[in-house]
């Protein structure tokens, strides 16, 4: 299968034509009743017109040239063997306007899909989980942050690469104490680190879950649980890490032991510690900023890939609060 050929015209001009020699990945490209040219139409003002085996783009040549180049990637991701959702359109667009050639390669493969870049700014991210042994990641809610550092430690655990997932996040809500509520340990720690389930489970049939959380292969606990442990041979993942204390994120830091991979991600924006207490996210920043061997990885609201409202109403407060501290 050859790659779509392309005729753009010599001068700045209104119409692009891609023509495509699979008309059943055409098909694909293309979605359900046209969906996905209808998507790249709202994100870049081009007009898409169909016919046959040949795509016509008319419009400014910058919103041409966008949606050709995302209409171009979109059709090499099919052609290796991969699928195509809503988000990667957004993405194909997204690495278009950067003029960054989109995608990570063949992505991260765990037992239920292939998990790929959908920014430039994630793509970055994954390119530190690969290669260095602690990444902080830096971001809103929605930036891929704690989803990309989960589906790596189920890759590299797949692989054999790792033998455990250790992941962590500190249940502030119940001052890491948990006496109080009702119920025995597990019922009592679950609703706090339900969203690290919920990316498991986005990776791995659920019962393979249950017989690797059995077996000790995948452990998911409260920060708290982590004194006076050496964590060796393991991917750890500590999350929502803005709302550490400075104490307990120098004690979870040094829980790293031999042939380990540790991510702490986390919105040091975002902090639910009482009282003003100072985030042991922000002191790590600034104490580890020149430490070789550690990574910090800032993702933004344009990394944001859950929903276009997220981004929007994330862009919102970051104004509103710009304003505030203006």
């Amino acid at each position: 299968m050859s790659d779509p050929s392309t005729n753009a015209p010599a001068r700045a001009a209104d119409v692009r034509r891609m023509t495509f020699d699979d008309n059943a990945l055409l098909a694909v490209l293309y979605g359900n009743h046209d969906r996905n040219l209808v998507r790249i139409e709202q994100l870049t003002n081009a007009q898409l017109s169909a016919r046959g085996n040949q795509l016509a783009i008319a419009g400014a040549p910058d919103d041409a040239s966008v949606a050709q180049k995302a209409i171009a990637g979109l059709y090499e991701r099919l052609k290796r063997g991969l699928s195509i959702e809503s988000a990667d359109v957004d993405a194909a667009v997204r690495f278009a306007r950067t003029g960054i050639e989109g995608g990570d390669g063949e992505g991260i493969r765990t037992r239920r899909r292939t998990v790929q870049a959908r920014s430039p700014g994630q793509r970055t991210y994954l390119a530190a989980l690969r290669e260095r042994d602690m990444v902080f990641a830096l971001g809103p809610a929605g930036s891929g942050k704690t989803y990309l550092a989960v589906a790596m430690g189920v890759s590299l655990l797949l692989a054999g690469k790792v033998e455990r997932i250790v992941l962590s996040r500190p249940a502030v809500e119940a001052g890491e104490r948990l006496g109080f509520l009702p119920g025995d340990m597990k019922e009592k720690i679950d609703p706090y680190l339900r969203p690290l389930y919920d990316a498991l489970h986005d990776m791995i049939p659920a019962e393979q879950i249950a017989h690797r959380m059995e077996s000790g292969e995948i452990e998911i606990a409260p920060l708290a649980f982590m004194r006076g442990r050496t964590l060796a041979h393991c991917y750890v993942i500590l999350d929502e890490a803005q709302n550490t204390t400075p104490m307990q994120m120098r004690m979870f830091l040094t829980r790293l032991g031999e042939g380990s991979r540790m991510v702490i991600t986390g919105d040091p924006s975002q902090t639910d510690l009482p009282g003003g207490q100072k985030s042991g996210l922000n002191d790590a920043i600034d104490t580890l900023k020149d430490v070789d061997g550690v990574r910090f990885v800032r993702l933004t609201s344009k990394d944001v890939v859950r929903h276009d409202l997220v981004t929007r109403i994330v862009e919102a407060y970051d104004a509103r609060d710009k304003k505030t501290k203006g």
